[in-house]
C-alpha cells in the first residue's frame, strides 16, 4: 500500500478532537466520513469546522470558498458500517476508554477493507492495547493529536511491535501531505512522547505550589515569559546544546536532588478534584474561572497559534519561491 492508494478518510467520533481531524483531511482534498453515535452530534461537529473555517478566513489563511467547498467532502453517517466500508484509513476519536476503543476496533477490523489503516487518536493508551481484539495487528497504530489539532501541526505517531514499516510510512506521508508535522514514537510507551514530558512538567509544578515556593499565577508566568518562549522555536535537547551539556551537567547536580521524583500523584491535585476545583468546567482551580476569563485566555491561545501558523505558511511560500 502506498500514499496513492488512499482516497477516502474516515473519522470516529465528532467531538473536542474528532471534527478538527476530519476538518483537516477534507480541506486538504480528501473525501471524508465521520461518525457519531447521533446525528445531532455529527451537525455538531459540523458546526464546528464551519467556525473554525470562518475563524481561517478571519485570519487569511484560507479564502471564503474554502468553507463549502471543505464542508462539502464531509459525509456524516451514525452507522459506522457506512462511514468505514469504503475507507482507506480511519482514524478513532472516541472518548478516552480501553473498553470502547477495543470494541470499536474489533468492530472496524470486521467492516474496513482487508488494506485500511486502523489508527487511534489517544493521550495514553497503546496501540497493541486498543487493538488487542483486532486481526490486523500490522495496520495497527496511534495518531496522537493536540488540542486543537487544527491549530497544533504535531502527531505522534506511535506504533506496536507487530505494526508495520509500510503502514507507518504511508502514515508518515499522509500526515505529512495534509500538513502536519509526524514524529515517530518507535516503541510504545505509557504516554508516548508528549504527554510524558507535560506530566513530568505538572508533576514538578505542583510540588512548587505544595512547597510554597510560589504560587501557581508565578509560576504560570515564570514558564510563559521564561523557557517557555524558547519551546516554541527549539526542543530541550536544542537548548540545552546551545548552552553546553558541560554547563546543564554543573547546574543539575545539586538541582535534581531537589526536584520532585514521586511515583504518586501530587496530593494537591487528589485534594482540588476531592473538592470539586476542576478548573474551567467547574469555574475554579487555581484560578477563578468567570466566562469572560475563559474567552480571554482561549483568545489569547487562539491568536497566538494562529501566528505560528501563519509565519510557518509565510516560511513555506518563501521556500518555494528560493
Amino acid at each position: 500500500m502506498t500514499l496513492d492508494d488512499i482516497q477516502q478518510i474516515a473519522v470516529i467520533g465528532a467531538g473536542l478532537m474528532g471534527h478538527g481531524i476530519a476538518q483537516e483531511f477534507a480541506f486538504a482534498g480528501y473525501q471524508v466520513h465521520l461518525h457519531d453515535v447521533s446525528k445531532e452530534k455529527i451537525r455538531e461537529g459540523l458546526d464546528r469546522i464551519r467556525d473554525n473555517l470562518q475563524m481561517f478566513v478571519e485570519n487569511e489563511l484560507a479564502q471564503p470558498s474554502q468553507i463549502d467547498e471543505t464542508l462539502d467532502r464531509i459525509y456524516g453517517s451514525d452507522r459506522l458500517e457506512v462511514v468505514c466500508r469504503e475507507a482507506d484509513f480511519v482514524i478513532e476519536a472516541v472518548t478516552e476508554n480501553l473498553p470502547i476503543k477495543q470494541e470499536i476496533f474489533r468492530q472496524l477490523d470486521g467492516i474496513c477493507p482487508a488494506h485500511t489503516i486502523l489508527a487511534s487518536n489517544t493521550t495514553a493508551l497503546m496501540p497493541s492495547q486498543i487493538g488487542e481484539l483486532a486481526q490486523r495487528g500490522d495496520k495497527i497504530l496511534n495518531t496522537h493529536y493536540f488540542n486543537p489539532p487544527y491549530l497544533i501541526p504535531l502527531v505522534e505517531l506511535v506504533r506496536s511491535p507487530k505494526t508495520s514499516d509500510e503502514t507507518l510510512q504511508v502514515t508518515y506521508d499522509l500526515m505529512v501531505k495534509i500538513g502536519k508535522t509526524p514524529a515517530i514514537i518507535q516503541k510504545e510507551a505509557l504516554g508516548f512522547v508528549g504527554p510524558r514530558l507535560q506530566a513530568a512538567l505538572i508533576r514538578e509544578a505542583f510540588s512548587i505550589v505544595e512547597r510554597g515556593i510560589a504560587s501557581a499565577e508565578d509560576v504560570d508566568l515564570v514558564v510563559r515569559n521564561s523557557f517557555g518562549r524558547r519551546l516554541s522555536v527549539a526542543g530541550p535537547f536544542q537548548v540545552f546544546e546551545l548552552a553546553g551539556w558541560d554547563m546543564v551537567l554543573a547546574a543539575f547536580e545539586e538541582l535534581y536532588k531537589d526536584l520532585n521524583s514521586s511515583t504518586d500523584v501530587n496530593p494537591l491535585l487528589k485534594e482540588m478534584v476531592e473538592k470539586g476545583e476542576l478548573g474551567v468546567k467547574s469555574g475554579k482551580g487555581f484560578y477563578e474561572w468567570p466566562p469572560e476569563k475563559i474567552e480571554e485566555v482561549r483568545a489569547r491561545m487562539d491568536r497566538a497559534l494562529i501566528w505560528q501558523m501563519k509565519e510557518k505558511e509565510h516560511g513555506r511560500k518563501r521556500d518555494q519561491k528560493a
